[in-house]
């Protein structure tokens, strides 16, 4: 005999409305839709530089002041203040060109980060903590103390993101910290140099990549973005890895700019 799946809360939403379980005939949302709502809810950790977000620059032309670059210093985690000011607008970003890409994954949390405190958790310790009353907090060598950044060089896995890693974002929230400079990336092995100063923190949903064109033949593809809040998201608890994303193989190859 066929027994109906009856999805637990649509079951009590039935009973509640007064229905008894005669006639009633709910089957669960598929399994892989929930997995996909419960990945979603958790923001990837990003790391942008100035060819995504910069002052002075197409798509945006954003002023210092709009994206922090008059307070950008080693560890600085406030969010952007044209982020800050603009939730919910939808906006468009570059993401730079092959062998000098403006969006990176971070896969591995080194386990120097998770020594270096405040806390146990490395990621942590690198993100602090952004929300106003609590503006830095990042750990020694994270950008802080007297050797600030003897734990951001040689990071494995930092991961530039080209047309196909970006199109696997389309959906998801991001928590970004941006880099006033160029992320310093080196091959074989695949390691990224997260030295420099900072122009703080974004938190953003993606909703599009397409080709960009008009620009170099190795340009890489225009983002179109939702702004979200950044003191909401960026939170390192709640924050997952992009630990799928594509690894180059040098700094040509693939040469990878159509999503």
């Amino acid at each position: 005999m066929f027994v109906p799946r009856i999805h637990p809360r649509l079951f009590l939403a039935a009973l509640a409305m007064g229905a008894g379980t005669a006639g009633v005939f709910l089957t669960a949302p598929p399994a892989q839709s929930l997995d996909i709502a419960a990945a979603n809810a958790h923001p990837l950790f990003l790391i942008l530089d100035e060819d995504a977000i910069d002052n002075g620059n197409p798509p945006n032309f954003f002023s210092e002041k709009e994206v922090n670059d008059d307070i950008a210093d080693l560890a600085v985690r406030s969010e952007l203040r044209f982020f800050d000011a603009n939730p919910g607008d939808i906006i468009k970003l570059h993401s730079g060109t092959v062998g000098d890409e403006g969006w990176f994954a971070v896969k591995v949390i080194p386990d120097s980060w998770d020594a270096a405190g405040p806390t146990s958790d490395g990621l942590e310790n690198y993100l602090g903590n952004n929300r106003i009353e609590y503006p830095h907090n990042v750990g020694p060598g994270l950008g802080t103390g007297d050797s600030p950044e003897v734990l951001l060089d040689n990071i494995p896995l930092v991961t530039p993101l080209r047309a196909t890693g970006l199109d696997m974002l389309v959906g998801r929230r991001v928590c970004a910290v941006v880099y006033d400079g160029d992320v310093s990336i080196n091959y074989d092995p695949l390691q990224g140099s997260l030295k420099g100063a900072n122009l703080g923190t974004v938190s953003f949903e993606v909703l599009e990549v397409k080709e960009l064109t008009g620009y170099s033949t190795g340009s890489l593809p225009e983002v179109t973005i939702r702004i979200l809040n950044a003191e909401k998201f960026c939170r390192a608890r709640f924050l997952k890895l992009f630990l799928n994303a594509p690894e180059p193989s040098s700094s040509s190859e693939p040469f990878d700019t159509v999503p």
